[in-house]
C-alpha cells in the first residue's frame, strides 16, 4: 500500500482521511513495513466500509489486515442502530465465530518428549479434520435447535466438558438472541454431521510450549510459565456458518436498494439493524456463534480423551476461548458518551482491558486473554487486552486486536511454490510434528505463505491494542 494516501498519527497508527462517500476516516494500526506490504485493496475496502450508514468513529484495520470479502480481513467497524446503522454479512464473514481456545496441560516440555509421536498420532486419530470432515455426532432437528440456542452450554450438558469451562469463554459459552428459525434448512443440513470437526484451511489443533514471557504479572494470572505445554484449537462454525453467510449476502444485496442503501461494493451487502432482515441475520449469526462455541467445546473433549490415552491423569483446563468473525452488541464510550453499538470484527478479536465487567474475576486485573494464532510451524502469542482499549474503546478500535498473522499470498500461489511433503520434513527437522490428511493443504498453509506473526503482534502491542504476555512455540500440529 502506498503511504502517500495515509496520514501518520503515530508510529503504529495511520489515518485514511475522509473523501468521497466516506462518513468517517479510516484508521490502520501497523508498522511502516506492514503497511507497505498490504495490498491496495485493503485501503479501498477500509474506505468502502467507512461509507456505510450509521458507522461510528472510524473504519479500522488491524496489523494483519489483508484483502477479504467486503470488509478487509482484520477489519473492525461499529454501527449505531439509533443513527440508521447496518449489519453486514460481509463484515462478519463466512466462517462465523472462527476462533481460538487454549488449554493448559500441567506438563513441561520434558514430560512430553518421550510421548510426542504417539500423542500426535492419537490426536490425529481423535480429531476429525479436512474438507468435508464429519464426526461421530449426528444431530436430529431437536438436537440442532438445542445446540444453536445453547452453544458450549449445550455441549457441557451433553457431557463434553464441565461448567468450569464455561467461565472462560466469551459470553460464558452462549450468545443470547440466537434464532435457529432464521437458519436455513440447507445450513442445518450441512452441519448435521460436522459437530466436533476441525475442518480445513488455516484451522488446526496445536500442542505448544511457552517459550518466552513478556508480562510476568499477566502470565501468572493466566497460569503460564516458561516451558509449560499448552494446547490450542483454531476452528469455527464449519458449513453452517458458511451457508448462513451465503444465504444472507444474497438476500441483503437484493434488499439494499429498497432500504435506500447505495453499496460501494456488492460484497458489502448489509441491512438496517432495525429492519426485519437485519434482525433475522443477527439471530442466525448468533446461532452460528453458538455452533462454533459448541464445536470447540466438543473438540476440547476429544483432545482431552487423546491426552488421557497417552498420558493418563493429565487434565486440560481451559485458559480462554475467543472468537473472530462476529458482530457483537456492546457498550462503548465514544467522545465521552456511552453508546450501545454493534461491533463487527472480521478477522479480529475482542480485547477488553482490565476491569471489564465481562471478564472472569481471575483475569480482571490482567485484562482479557487475546489469543493470536500463527501460521503452521511459527509462533503463536497470548496477549492481554489493553487498559486503554477497555476504558475508551472508541480510541482503540472498540476494544479489538488482530487475530493472526494474515496471509501474505494466496493458497494457489503457496501450493505452486511448496510441496506438502517437503514442508512436513522441514518442520520435523525442527522438532515439529505435522499430522494431516492433505499434502496440498499443508503446502497452502506453509509458514512463509503468511506474514511474520511476530511483526504483527509487535505492532498490536506498540499501537496499544493489546500487550504481549507470552510466546508459544509449536510442538505438534494437526491440520485438515
Amino acid at each position: 500500500m502506498e503511504l502517500k494516501h495515509l496520514r501518520q498519527r503515530g508510529e503504529y497508527e495511520w489515518e485514511l482521511p475522509r473523501s468521497g462517500a466516506m462518513r468517517v476516516p479510516g484508521v490502520i494500526f501497523a508498522s511502516r513495513d506492514l503497511i507497505a506490504g498490504m495490498d491496495e485493496k485493503v485501503r479501498e475496502q477500509v474506505a468502502n466500509v467507512a461509507s456505510l450508514p450509521g458507522i461510528v468513529a472510524a473504519s479500522y484495520a488491524m496489523p494483519d489486515a489483508h484483502w477479504g470479502y467486503g470488509f478487509p480481513i482484520g477489519g473492525v467497524a461499529a454501527f449505531d442502530a439509533d443513527e440508521g446503522g447496518v449489519v453486514s454479512a460481509g463484515g462478519v464473514g463466512f466462517d462465523i465465530s472462527c476462533g481460538v481456545r487454549t488449554l493448559h496441560t500441567g506438563l513441561k516440555l520434558a514430560d512430553l518428549e518421550a510421548h510426542k509421536a504417539r500423542l500426535a498420532d492419537r490426536l490425529f486419530a481423535r480429531i476429525p479434520a479436512g474438507i468435508g470432515s464429519t464426526g461421530g455426532i449426528r444431530l436430529d432437528p431437536a438436537g440442532m435447535t438445542a445446540m444453536l440456542r445453547g452453544g458450549a452450554r449445550w455441549a457441557v450438558k451433553e457431557g463434553y466438558g464441565s461448567d468450569a469451562d464455561l467461565t472462560r469463554i466469551e459470553e460464558f459459552g452462549c450468545v443470547a438472541g440466537a434464532d435457529p428459525e432464521a437458519v436455513s434448512e440447507q445450513a442445518k443440513k450441512r452441519q448435521r454431521d460436522e459437530m466436533g470437526t476441525l475442518g480445513s484451511g488455516n484451522h488446526y489443533l496445536e500442542v505448544q510450549v511457552v517459550s518466552e514471557i513478556f508480562d510476568a504479572a499477566a502470565a501468572r494470572a493466566y497460569g503460564l510459565a516458561i516451558g509449560d505445554v499448552v494446547v490450542s484449537l483454531h476452528c469455527g462454525s464449519r458449513g453452517l456458518g458458511h451457508q448462513i453467510g451465503t444465504d444472507f449476502l444474497r438476500e441483503m444485496v437484493l434488499a439494499a436498494p429498497a432500504a435506500g442503501i447505495a453499496l460501494p461494493d456488492r460484497e458489502l451487502a448489509c441491512a438496517p439493524l432495525r429492519s426485519p432482515l437485519g434482525q433475522r441475520y443477527l439471530g442466525a449469526m448468533r446461532a452460528a456463534i453458538n455452533c462454533a462455541l459448541a464445536n470447540r467445546q466438543i473438540l476440547t473433549h476429544l483432545a482431552r480423551q487423546a491426552f488421557a490415552e497417552v498420558l493418563p491423569g493429565v487434565h486440560l483446563p481451559l485458559l480462554y476461548d475467543v472468537s473472530h468473525n462476529t458482530c457483537k452488541e456492546e457498550t462503548h464510550t465514544v467522545d465521552g458518551r456511552k453508546r450501545r453499538l454493534f461491533v463487527h470484527r472480521k478477522g479480529a478479536t475482542r480485547a477488553f482491558g482490565p476491569g471489564h465487567v465481562e471478564l472472569p474475576h481471575e483475569y480482571a486485573k490482567a485484562g482479557q486473554p487475546v489469543l493470536i494464532g500463527g501460521s503452521m510451524g511459527t509462533a503463536s502469542y497470548v496477549l492481554a487486552g489493553a487498559a486503554e482499549a477497555g476504558r475508551n474503546a472508541g480510541e482503540r478500535a472498540f476494544g479489538s486486536a488482530c487475530h493472526g498473522a494474515g496471509r501474505a499470498m494466496s493458497r494457489h500461489e503457496a501450493a505452486r511454490r511448496w510441496h506438502g511433503r517437503a514442508v512436513v520434513d522441514d518442520l520435523a527437522a525442527r522438532g515439529i510434528l505435522i499430522r494431516s490428511s492433505s499434502s496440498r493443504g499443508i503446502a497452502e498453509e506453509a509458514p512463509l505463505a503468511y506474514k511474520d506473526v511476530t511483526a504483527v503482534v509487535d505492532a498490536a502491542d506498540r499501537a496499544g491494542l493489546a500487550r504481549k504476555v507470552a510466546r508459544l512455540s509449536p510442538v505438534i500440529c494437526v491440520k485438515g
